[in-house]
């Protein structure tokens, strides 16, 4: 077993995540949920948003960090275990997958095949998390359909803990809503647990 690697099979180093979307995609609120609901695990985590412009359309970046013990650094993440995409369009910046740790999991919002992402497929994962969003929301907001995948992909976090993390964000019928599209996600993503690298 790996010296990163607790007894209980957790990495003992930071899960590091980089959200990349638009202003108006929920961005910085995944990364918030993503920290909460590692919070409700019994983890400690951290959530912060890049400085720059958040206007509808404007790219942007927040990033979450999970551990198991505290986190001191409070520095940007250059070198993730997960990127996080929810605009594919951004995937036309080569800079965007820059740091991204080898063997480190890519979650596109998309319903292309992971394939044309000239990545290496095993490590690609693509979630129609729009088109999920719009049968359960009836509005394009992919982030809760991307941490339900991504809770499945990399069992960093739990589904019950990721809905509680809605619930509590959210009034009671959007919460719903984005519990339903977070679960769908969560079923929907194929080839079982994504095995991060140390």
């Amino acid at each position: 077993m790996s010296e990163d690697v607790a007894t209980n099979g957790r990495p003992r180093s930071p899960f590091e995540v980089r959200f990349h979307g638009r202003g108006g995609q929920g961005v910085v609120t995944a990364a918030e949920l993503l920290s909460v609901a590692a919070f409700l695990d019994g983890r400690h985590a951290q959530a912060f948003p890049s400085f720059g412009s958040e206007r509808a359309g404007a790219p942007v970046v927040a990033f979450c960090r999970i551990a198991d013990r505290e986190i001191r650094t409070r520095a940007p993440i250059d070198a993730p275990n997960a990127l996080v995409v929810q605009d594919p369009t951004l995937l036309q910046d080569p800079d965007l997958l820059a740091g991204l740790r080898p063997g480190g999991l890519l979650l596109v919002n998309s319903s292309r095949q992971a394939q044309d992402f000239h990545r290496d497929p095993a490590h690609v994962v693509t979630v129609p998390a729009t088109e999920l969003a719009m049968e359960h929301l009836g509005r394009p907001l992919p982030n809760a359909v991307l941490l339900g995948a991504l809770a499945r992909l990399s069992e960093i976090v739990s589904l019950e803990s990721v809905k509680a993390a809605i619930a509590e964000r959210f009034g009671r019928k959007v919460a719903e809503q984005n519990i339903a599209a977070a679960s769908a996600a969560f079923e929907a993503v194929s080839g079982g647990a994504y095995a991060a690298p140390d």
